[in-house]
């Protein structure tokens, strides 16, 4: 019998059809996630089901926070406990610039102290000192000492704003009015929505070029092996405070959208259950992929609201499915439809 075996000079072009293949799987999936958000108003308005745009504008703020953390959870191997800190600093901006507005102040003497070009690039550079400092500080160690870190920043920035009673304290504070911008009324639902896609559109672009430039693959090296990047030059704390930074940046601008959103923030948005919530989207869409958190938030927010209906103690539902994801889908939902990581 005459039996052949492949030549190794086939290999190479077996190994890139199947790269096409995933980018392709991949391309399609992407492609039809983004014609459903845009779709969302439409249905919603076609279906008479309009709590599908607030449920999807909900979506979308997550999504957003999920894929901040993921910069760092998924490429840096940085297990953030903490994280929500900067989602709650970045509502809490908005919250009590809104608080002293109807009290008939200005934030600081700001004409301008309720319109989102101010206020939203106020609360991104509020989260991402905060996470110059925490970063500073954590990332001086790995391993569990950094998540306890974290956490203990985490639960410290909880505290302090339980403690500021002028604020509602543990009772959270709530805002007459969201914020504005020019030309676009922000108290319509779609409106608002869409302003929420750009935004999480625009962020994704943002993190998949920094994913693929030199910083992001200096990243992922010191992320395989500290040591030998340290051989090649590379300073780890530098690359991986600098994502750090850019993580809380982008979870504070999440934070200042859900204020607009719920109109209402509270200490519960910065505490540990919060960062343990977007942990688990991160895990279940895919760690190390971009729009891996996008579907983690979908699984999470579609079970919460199917569940809840059967039980209250919903997380029972949800605690055996993260497991089977962590035990048998290591690169999560997005990774099983797609068949890649990017």
């Amino acid at each position: 019998m005459n039996t052949r075996t492949p030549s190794t000079d086939a290999l190479p072009d077996l190994r890139v059809s199947a790269r096409e293949t995933r980018i392709t799987r991949s391309a399609v999936v992407n492609a039809v996630g983004l014609l459903l958000f845009v779709l969302v108003p439409a249905i919603a308005s076609a279906t008479g089901e309009s709590f599908l745009i607030n449920l999807m504008t909900r979506f979308l703020i997550y999504a957003i926070a999920a894929f901040s953390l993921d910069l760092i959870l998924g490429y840096g191997a940085m297990v953030s406990f903490g994280h929500a800190a900067f989602f709650g600093l970045g509502g809490y901006v908005i919250g009590i610039a809104g608080f002293h507005l109807g009290q008939g102040d200005t934030l600081f003497g700001w004409s301008g102290s309720n319109a989102a070009l101010i206020m939203w690039p106020l609360a991104v550079a509020v989260a991402a000192l905060a996470g110059l400092a925490v970063g500073f500080l954590s990332l001086r160690t790995s391993g569990v000492q950094f998540i306890m870190i974290t956490l203990a920043f985490g639960q410290m920035l909880y505290f302090i704003l339980v403690g500021l009673m002028i604020y509602g304290g543990d009772d959270g504070l709530s805002i007459d009015a969201r914020n504005t911008l020019p030309g676009l009324d922000l108290n319509h639902p779609a409106t608002f929505y869409y302003v929420c896609l750009a935004l999480m559109t625009a962020w994704i672009i943002v993190c998949r070029r920094i994913v693929n430039s030199p910083f992001g693959m200096a990243l992922q090296s010191i992320k395989q092996n500290p040591r030998r990047s340290i051989g090649l030059g590379l300073a780890p704390l530098r690359y991986r405070l600098t994502a750090f930074v850019l993580s809380a940046a982008g979870t504070g601008l999440a934070g200042a959208l859900w204020a607009n959103y719920a109109l209402f923030v509270s200490p519960d948005m910065s505490a540990w259950q919060k960062s343990g919530e977007l942990m688990a989207m991160v895990i279940l869409g895919g760690m190390g992929s971009i729009f891996g958190p996008v579907l983690g938030v979908a699984v999470y927010l579609g079970l919460e609201q199917v569940a809840t209906g059967w039980t209250e103690h919903w997380m029972l539902i949800l605690g055996p499915v993260l497991v089977l994801v962590v035990l048998f889908g290591k690169r999560g939902v997005y990774g099983w439809l797609a068949g890649g990581k990017q």
